[in-house]
Formats: structure tokens, C-alpha cells, sequence
């Protein structure tokens, strides 16, 4: 695990006019950053996904980031930011207002392209005027296509994985889903639990749930839990007091309980909206147009069992983006989580992708 560094924002507006000021953004490096005099790096910059965090080597191996992976961090700078937002180090709600009190509700609401500029401002904190490459998968993959649009200046290459040019009505709707359960908590509070002994739990826990079958396969699923019973228990009982678990559920809940252990509902709630708040054609025109407009070589990258994204929401982009210089798919019963699971298919993904920025 990488030292997480901080960075402190002095002043940030969102891109609906609400002003931030003193916030903590956390990072992590892997590898020696070198800036040329033109303003040239060797920096890779990774982005997260949801409820991931900047510790890259924590949800991708020394196959892709280390001495020996596919990323070198003998010859490139591995960074990774922690989304603002987030709960990880970076401010995010539950984090101390200027007034000494928790932001809870009085967090503002935010964009993709507000995690984007929140990332540029502390790329200029640290002196790096542009990076090599942009990567991220889910919310990562987001951030990435809004750096080519945001930063082309910035950033001379892309990787893409496992998301689309802007949420779906479904992606939306499943979203919303989660944050309702959220919100249905009784120790939610409107966002304004942190001064409390409770934190909304089983309302996270719940979204998790279903949020984590929409980034699993459904064969996979089915292949490893079918209709078995928990051990130990019996889903078939008499009424549903008396009923037990399937292994599907005890699996769900293990999910959940993790989840729980490590992260904030209040930062999942802003992240998950900033999600649907997804689609680089607003105000541009337009998704294709926008997408046509890219001038960063970008390489895209599905999953073909991957319901949250599913594999048509890249052709979508391969076939419309201005200069495509890729596109792979992974083949995985997986589903979404494959972009993070199928590590020698990534590896052979990525080598490509490194090959052709790096000629």
C-alpha cells in the first residue's frame, strides 16, 4: 500500500455556482513523477471507481501497477486521487465544515465534470501540468472521457473502461434505488446523522446489496449459488420469520457488511448522484457531437456480460469518439466487476494500450 499524501484546496466552485474552500484532497503515488521542462510527465493518472479509493494497488495487482506490471512504476508515475466527495481522505461530507460542524446535508450536490476540475485543481497544486494518460473504469471510466473533453490539453492519452457517454434511464432508476434505501433509514436524518450515535447502516447495506448484483454476472451468479441453501439454515421454512437464507443472500449480506465497515452512506449518496448526473453531451451539442469533438487518443474497453454498462454503451463510443485508437472487450461471466477481476485480460488490454501511447 502506497503513503497517502494530502493536498489542500484553498477554493472550489462547483459547477452549480456552490463555493467550497480549505478542502483536503488525498492521493497516493506509485513510481517517481518526472516533468519535463515543456510540462511533459510520465504520470499515469488512475482514476477510481464508486467505492474505491486512491490505494490502486489495492483493487489492481502487481500484474498492472509495480516494478513488473503492465504500468511500470520504474518508468511511470502511477497517481490516484481520492475523488472529492469520497470518505477516504478527501473531503466529502462527513468531513468538518469551516464552521467546525460536519458538512452532512449542507454538502452540495456534484457532477462528473466537478470530481474532474476538483482533480485538475490539485494536479495544479502539485506543479503537473498534464499527464500521459488518463485510466479508470465505472465512475473512473467517467471521469476519464470528461478529462478528453474538459483538459485535452492535459491529458495525451485515455483509457476507457466499462461505462457509457451518460447514464441510462435504468442506470438512473437502479441508482436511485440505492439512495432511496439510504434515505429510508432511520438514521439517515436527512444527511445529518454524523452528530449522532447511528450511522444509516442498514440503509447502505441495503443499497449495496443491489448495487453489487448489477456488478456481478448473472450466470456467474447462478453458476456459484444456484437455489442452495446457507449452510445451516433453511430457506423454506414455514413463514418467512421462520425462513432462513439462501447462499445468494449470505453472500449479499457478506457484500454488505464490508461495505459498511469502510464507507460513508452520505458519500456514497453524493457519488451515486454525481453518477446520474453523467452525460458528456450536455451543453455540448450532444453525445455524438461531443464525442466527435475529442481530439485525445482514447482506447475503449466492455465487458460482455456487464449489466450496469452494458458492452453496446462502448460500441456506442468506439463508434463515435474523434479519435478512437482501440477497442477491446473482455469476456467474462463476471459482469462489471470484471474490469477489475480478469487481471491477465487486462493485462493484454493494457500492454496495447501503453504500446500505443508509448509510440
Amino acid at each position: 500500500m502506497a503513503q497517502t499524501h494530502t493536498v489542500t484546496i484553498p477554493h472550489f466552485v462547483t459547477e452549480a455556482s456552490v463555493e467550497l474552500t480549505h478542502l483536503t484532497a488525498a492521493y497516493a503515488m506509485y513510481g517517481t513523477p518526472h516533468i519535463q521542462p515543456d510540462g511533459r510527465s510520465n504520470i499515469l493518472l488512475v482514476e477510481h471507481a464508486l467505492t474505491g479509493d486512491h490505494q490502486v494497488d489495492q483493487w489492481w495487482g502487481p500484474e498492472i501497477v509495480g516494478p513488473e506490471g503492465v504500468f511500470r512504476t520504474d518508468q511511470y508515475c502511477v497517481l490516484s486521487i481520492n475523488t472529492l466527495g469520497g470518505c477516504m481522505g478527501t473531503t466529502g461530507p462527513g468531513s468538518i465544515a469551516p464552521d467546525g460542524q460536519a458538512y452532512g446535508s449542507r454538502f452540495p450536490a456534484l457532477t462528473i465534470r466537478d470530481l474532474v476540475h476538483f482533480e485538475a485543481a490539485v494536479l495544479d497544486e502539485l506543479g503537473i501540468r498534464e499527464v500521459a494518460a488518463v485510466i479508470g473504469g465505472s465512475m473512473g471510466g467517467a471521469k476519464a472521457l470528461e478529462w478528453t473533453l474538459l483538459y485535452p490539453q492535459r491529458v495525451r492519452a485515455a483509457l476507457v473502461l466499462a461505462v457509457s457517454a451518460r447514464a441510462s434511464a435504468w442506470q438512473i432508476g437502479i441508482q436511485k434505488a440505492q439512495m432511496t434505501a439510504i434515505t429510508r433509514d432511520p438514521h439517515y436524518l436527512n444527511g445529518d446523522y454524523y452528530h449522532t450515535e447511528h450511522t444509516p447502516q442498514q440503509g447502505l447495506a441495503a443499497a449495496r446489496k443491489i448495487a453489487h448484483l448489477t456488478y456481478r454476472g448473472e450466470l456467474e451468479m447462478d453458476e456459484r449459488f444456484g437455489t442452495d441453501a446457507q449452510t445451516g439454515e433453511n430457506p423454506l421454512g414455514p413463514t418467512l420469520a421462520d425462513s432462513g437464507r439462501f447462499a445468494v443472500e449470505s453472500y449479499l449480506d457478506h457484500q454488505a457488511s464490508k461495505l459498511v465497515e469502510r464507507f460513508d452512506a452520505g458519500s456514497y449518496m453524493i457519488l451515486t448522484e454525481a453518477l446520474n448526473r453523467h452525460d458528456i453531451g450536455r451543453g455540448r451539442g450532444g453525445l455524438n457531437k461531443a464525442l466527435a469533438s475529442s481530439t485525445v487518443p482514447t482506447f475503449i474497453c466492455g465487458v460482455d456480460t456487464d449489466i450496469l454498462y452494458p458492452y453496446h454503451q462502448q460500441e456506442h463510443l468506439a463508434r463515435n469518439l474523434g479519435n478512437l485508437i482501440g477497442m477491446a472487450k473482455i469476456t467474462s461471466p463476471c459482469g462489471h466487476d470484471a474490469f477489475l477481476t480478469e487481471t491477465r485480460q487486462l493485462v493484454q488490454i493494457m500492454h496495447r494500450f501503453i504500446t500505443r501511447i508509448s509510440t
